[in-house]
């Protein structure tokens, strides 16, 4: 079982935004998101802190 790093699919429910909608925000790939909602890959520190002001939330909030 993999431990979840981060809540990041949790915010984005929380915010109604979507994965997709994160990507394009980020000019990501949705596939790269989708692998950091289910914890798979962890996006850097740097990606994280854009995230968070993104999704109008603090930063530690996207970790667990």
């Amino acid at each position: 079982m993999k431990e979840e790093i981060n809540r990041l699919k949790v915010i984005l429910a929380e915010k109604n935004k979507t994965s997709k909608w994160l990507a394009e925000q980020l000019g990501r790939d949705q596939a790269t998101v989708s692998k950091w909602c289910t914890n798979r890959v962890q996006p850097s520190l740097e990606t994280l802190k854009s995230i968070s002001e993104l999704l109008g939330v603090e930063l530690k909030d996207l970790l667990r």
